[in-house]
């Protein structure tokens, strides 16, 4: 009894005391992400934990099943994504999920509310106002992300582009025509080469 009372009392300290180390982003990316600010044609996406409770525990964030890296007490992710759906996770004892629609030309905030959980943090994420995320994010930190934007893909365009028939073409067939009749024009390839390509996009309708 003695020592399940000293384990639990270790797993107490461990989740009230200490700080865990994460990779953090150079001062100027994170006053300018504190401008919230977005890039034309996208969304900005803030994860934050501006919690002191767990502190000493890393947890990891995932975006449409890819590591965004880990946060610690009192800092955040920032992502410019393109529109549509994503699904946030938190990963600490337990896993929390976040289905999360986005619209070009607007702020959106997760909150990774820290729970007490039996051995070690747990998490919780939840959407919140603009007010709200702005302020939890205003006293955090910028984490450095191991994605980038452009590694981000909605999962409504993966969707689209997995439903495509195999085989079809990634570009318009008349786009393509015209780039190769640009080529033609230029020297860059012979009549026979044009012809031979231009039956082999013909085929692919």
């Amino acid at each position: 009894m003695k020592h399940i009372l000293g384990i639990f009392t270790a797993a107490i300290v461990l989740l009230l005391s200490g700080c865990a180390s994460v990779p953090m982003a150079p001062m100027d990316q994170d006053a300018k992400a504190k401008e919230f600010l977005f890039a034309p044609g996208k969304a900005s996406v803030y994860i934050y934990r501006n919690e002191t409770m767990g502190a000493a525990i890393p947890m990891t964030v995932t975006i449409n099943g890819k590591a965004l890296g880990q946060t610690a007490a009192q800092t955040y992710f920032r992502l410019n994504v393109m529109p549509g759906k994503y699904n946030v996770e938190s990963h600490a004892e337990n896993v929390s999920s976040l289905p999360l629609s986005v619209e070009p030309g607007k702020n959106y905030f997760v909150w990774q509310e820290v729970k007490m959980g039996m051995w070690m943090a747990r998490s919780l994420l939840q959407q919140v106002d603009d007010q709200t995320g702005r302020a939890g994010v205003m006293e955090s930190k910028l984490v450095a992300s191991v994605v980038s934007d452009n590694d981000l893909t909605p999962l409504d365009a993966q969707e689209a582009k997995s439903a495509s028939p195999p085989g079809a073409p990634s570009e318009p067939v008349g786009q393509k025509l015209r780039e190769l009749q640009s080529l033609r024009k230029d020297g860059v390839i012979t009549e026979d080469e044009f012809q031979k390509k231009k039956q082999q996009l013909l085929e692919k309708l």
